[in-house]
């Protein structure tokens, strides 16, 4: 294999797919105080929703979004050879705010420490795992215009959580092809990090022989995106990667990013995505989200899909927390 040129940066966003379109807008929106960056469908499909979450202009490193699939996605199950968890940071001062407004919510969770870092694990509608983990030297902000105080805002993804019967093989792959570096290990999970090393370009390989593979369907992550600047520097990639053995797609457009698609050795699909042209491309940046937006391909078809999509209303609002948040406990 050859060395790369370490052209990815770190994440771009993660995908999985849902159940219930409102449930995932309440949850994601309404409680998690992401801001729903672009509403559309699947490039593929027309009657499938997806929706964008991440901070005020969708940025790299802070999207997560979810296909919907009306009565054509089965439950699927999380296991072995997925990326099995969406993994947020947080200021360390927040994660009581956190635990209360989970609390109020009635949203079960627990508070563990890995790799020294203070973590919250919970559950979204459709039982795909989350964290929202304190982390002191995460600069970005986040999406503020939610009723989450902004100084308690979720302000990205913090890593790309793959877990792996054999991890090896993908770890190679990684380090040795896309750039990534080894920075710590312990109890079967290794963390390797990409560009700057910062919160947002983290991957943590969760070593789990044992387990059941994994498969598709509502309640699982579908992919992870892994962030490159521009154009050029995915071609690169994507040429590296077919010299390298990997069967790696075509460039497809996705109007707001250019992809590449291509199926890493522990069966985790990966997909290379570019930072630009960035999601103001169809709508200005205060309304983002705002409106059903049409790949070019489905524009003439706009009566008849939005016919057949569910409606979705605005987020349901969380209840508030109390004025003094708690500062530890669980539920």
């Amino acid at each position: 294999m050859r060395t790369s040129e370490k052209l990815i940066t770190g994440i771009h966003h993660v995908t999985a797919i849902a159940s219930d379109p409102q449930a995932n807008v309440d949850f994601y929106v309404g409680l998690l105080g992401l801001r729903l960056v672009k509403k559309t469908v699947n490039f593929d499909d027309p009657s499938a929703y997806h929706f964008y979450y991440g901070d005020e202009s969708g940025s790299a490193g802070t999207i997560v979004t979810f296909f919907y699939w009306p009565g054509h996605a089965a439950r699927g199950r999380i296991g072995s050879g997925q990326s099995t968890a969406l993994v947020f940071s947080a200021s360390p001062d927040s994660l009581g705010y956190w635990e209360e407004r989970l609390r109020a919510n009635s949203v079960p969770f627990e508070r563990v420490r890995r790799f020294g870092e203070e973590t919250l694990q919970f559950s979204d509608p459709d039982h795909i795992p989350i964290e929202i983990v304190a982390v002191a030297e995460d600069k970005r902000t986040g999406w503020t215009g939610s009723d989450v105080p902004p100084q308690h805002a979720i302000r990205g993804l913090h890593l790309a959580e793959l877990s792996l019967a054999d991890s090896e093989p993908t770890q190679q792959l990684l380090t040795e092809i896309m750039g990534f570096r080894e920075i710590r290990s312990e109890e079967g999970r290794i963390r390797l990090e990409a560009g700057n090393g910062a919160s947002g370009n983290l991957v943590d390989l969760v070593v789990e022989p044992t387990i059941a593979t994994g498969r598709g369907g509502s309640g699982t992550i579908h992919h992870v995106a892994w962030n490159v600047p521009d154009d050029a520097s995915e071609l690169r990639m994507q040429k590296l990667l077919r010299e390298s053995g990997f069967r790696v797609s075509g460039v497809r457009n996705r109007d707001y990013f250019q992809s590449i698609y291509y199926p890493s050795p522990g069966g985790v699909l990966f997909e290379i995505a570019t930072a630009t042209p960035g999601f103001t491309i169809d709508e200005p940046l205060e309304e983002l989200g705002t409106a059903l937006q049409l790949p070019e391909q489905f524009a003439q078809q706009r009566s008849a899909i939005e016919a057949a999509l569910p409606p979705v209303e605005e987020a349901k609002k969380a209840r508030p927390v109390s004025a003094q948040p708690a500062k530890g406990g669980s539920e």
